[in-house]
């Protein structure tokens, strides 16, 4: 099991994680994959992110992580030949389940983007789906 930190920035979302209604993030997989099991604690910032204190903290325990990789019109579970596209039904869930606002797939699909470099990717990108 490891421990991880994570900052919740995305303003639409904070209070939906906070109060427990929203338990769900996608993240980029970055140099430390994260695992069931795995601790995360979520924190926000007072101010400006990383130049200020945080303004809440929450802990909890990984319970279901989907691997997906993210293309610029669709995304794709691994393992799984099925392909949504951004602008479908499965990509609507997604953002639904994740508080993105407005709740479309290609909201999700632009958070994301923005989120992680500001720009769509060229190359497809590993993220996870990341459920406690």
């Amino acid at each position: 099991m490891r421990k991880h930190v994570l900052a919740i920035t995305y303003t639409p979302k904070i209070e939906a994680v906070r109060s427990g209604e929203c338990r769900q993030t996608i993240r980029k997989v970055g140099k430390h994959a994260i695992s069931v099991g795995d601790s995360i604690l979520f924190h926000g910032w007072e101010c400006k992110s990383y130049r200020s204190k945080w303004s809440w903290k929450m802990r909890v325990t990984v319970v279901d992580v989907i691997p997906i990789i993210v293309y610029d019109t669709y995304f794709q579970r691994i393992g799984n030949p099925l392909m949504p596209i951004w602008d479908g039904k499965w990509g609507d869930l997604l953002a639904q389940k994740d508080f993105i606002d407005p709740p479309t797939g290609i909201a999700l699909r632009d958070v994301l983007f923005k989120l992680n470099g500001g720009k769509v990717p060229t190359e497809p990108e590993k993220y996870q789906i990341i459920r406690w």
